[in-house]
């Protein structure tokens, strides 16, 4: 709300410049003298003060929008990492790339795109009442070619996105990699596999550099259609007003102010186009966070009773079973068992088990698909 108040804000002081430029000219040329165009300067000046407070205002609010959901996403992120801690569908690498450079993006969306996008509602929306009460003709051609630059704007954007997405995804399977190798790099190096392994890194870090130079291309193409469809635009304008001020229907002052205004009308709209691939970033990164939010929140283990002292009660394992969604057979069948305070116990078997998945059911990480597991006389499927 505060960057829309400051947009409306602007638009006001862009028509405050607009009649100050045109006045003084028009001033000039009509009576042959600078008269009084020191005071139009010093209230000229004030203008441009204003409009540089005004966006240093909205840029300092975008940023303080930024680190707070950067700050909450993260935390969330985190969050449902540590709610479902065996869940191997988000390899480490794509966690760190996502909540440090992939959240990092969202600068250009708070910075740029979204305080843009509100200039966008609110400037021209101003500007071209202004021009309709001075001009009707040209607010004609406004209407007409304006809606031009948000359609090719959805198109370039569409475009856009699913390359941003193949980036992304091409980002992160070369953190992947590398971290892979890290880990690994004990095995190779004793097998003598490790500089072996360079041949991949750059092939996968090759592939990075071919979409990340796709994504620039495309951002400069679609800046260059935005720019030419407006420039256009304010010509047509400024045609059709430069004939009608030589056959004497408009006056200096009032064709001054009307193409004055004209470009700031299709300015913001354009500069939304040319933020969106600030912003494109940022979203695939959110989307991603959002995505483990969500499954973290759709897979919510336990109750809300409180836990019961684990020193001083049995814990009794009865006919457990767990089957891990989408496989055959399951990971743990018909076990179990009884654990005294004070006891150790020790769970012996075959690799594949059910080792591992009976203490995940036991620390609450992993939901049982039937039978219980009891900690004195609760059900630990009601503990919290």
């Amino acid at each position: 709300m505060a960057v829309a108040l400051v947009g409306v804000a602007t638009a006001f002081l862009v028509l405050a410049q607009a009649r100050l430029i045109s006045d003084a000219v028009a001033h000039v040329f009509d009576t042959h003298n600078t008269d009084g165009v020191l005071a139009a300067c010093g209230l000229l000046m004030a203008v441009f003060v204003a409009r540089a407070g005004l966006n240093w205002l909205n840029q300092w609010l975008a940023h303080r929008a930024s680190a707070a959901v950067k700050s909450q996403l993260r935390t969330d992120v985190m969050t449902a990492r540590l709610a479902r801690p065996t869940d191997a569908s988000t390899p480490t690498g794509t966690l760190i790339t996502l909540v440090t450079q992939g959240l990092d993006s969202l600068d250009g969306y708070f910075s740029k795109y979204l305080p843009q996008l509100m200039m966008a509602v609110g400037v021209p929306l101003v500007v071209g009442v202004a021009i309709l009460t001075q001009d009707l003709e040209s607010t004609i051609i406004i209407a007409i070619t304006v809606p031009l630059i948000p359609l090719f704007m959805a198109l370039i954007g569409m475009a856009t996105q699913k390359q941003v997405d193949r980036r992304f995804a091409v980002e992160t399977r070369l953190a992947n990699h590398f971290a892979d190798l890290v880990a690994g790099l004990p095995t190779l190096q004793v097998f003598g596999r490790a500089r072996a392994q360079l041949v991949g890194l750059r092939r996968t870090e090759a592939a990075h550099r071919t979409e990340t130079m796709k994504t620039l291309r495309l951002a400069f193409l679609s800046s260059f259609v935005l720019e030419l469809l407006s420039t256009l635009s304010v010509a047509l304008v400024a045609v059709s007003m430069g004939f009608r001020v030589v056959a004497g229907h408009f006056d200096l002052r009032t064709s001054l102010f009307v193409l004055i205004l004209t470009p700031e009308v299709y300015l913001p709209i354009r500069q939304v186009g040319v933020h969106f691939h600030d912003s494109a970033d940022g979203t695939a990164a959110a989307d991603k966070a959002f995505e483990l939010i969500e499954a973290a929140e759709a897979t919510h283990i336990g109750g809300d009773a409180p836990a019961p002292d684990p020193a001083a009660a049995t814990i009794n394992f009865n006919d457990l079973s767990v089957r891990y969604p989408g496989t055959g057979r399951p990971a743990l069948a018909g076990f179990s068992c009884r654990v005294r305070p004070g006891e150790v116990v020790v769970l012996r078997g075959t690799s594949g088990g059910g080792k591992s998945t009976a203490l995940s059911v036991l620390m609450g990480f992993q939901p049982a698909t039937s039978g219980q597991i009891r900690v004195g006389d609760q059900d630990l499927a009601d503990v919290d």
